[in-house]
Order: structure tokens, then sequence, then C-alpha cells
């Protein structure tokens, strides 16, 4: 026996693509680039978390031999 196929109403239309984005994918990464704009117009207000002082030589030397080694 056979089983009869379902056609579909309405063809689908190819031309028109719909797609939803939940509200948190758009605020999460707006926030986010506000958040680092700001802190790079004014790094002043930025406060470094207190750690081993040998961290900030460490990364302080690293700055400084990319500077040096940029053309």
């Amino acid at each position: 026996m056979s089983a009869r196929t379902h056609t579909r109403p309405h063809p689908a239309t190819t031309s028109r693509v719909d797609t939803r984005l939940p509200w948190w994918a758009v605020a999460l990464p707006a926030l986010g680039f506000v958040t680092l704009l700001l802190l790079i117009l004014n790094p002043a207000q930025a406060q470094a978390a207190s750690g081993d002082p040998s961290v900030a030589h460490l990364l302080e030397r690293i700055q400084q031999a990319l500077l040096n080694h940029t053309p």
C-alpha cells in the first residue's frame, strides 16, 4: 500500500529571509562596545586590580619590546 504525500499549500519563497534575534543578542555586544569605548576615552578612571608587582613589571617589558620592534 502506498502512502500519500502531502504537498505544501503555498510554495516556499526564497527571496526573503526572516531572521529574528533576541534582544540580548544586540544589547550585550553594544554594551560591551560602549564600555570598552569609555575605558579607551578616559583611562584615568580605570583602576587596575592590586596584584603581584612582578606581573606589572612583566607587562611593562612586553610593552617595551613590542614598541621597540615596531617599524
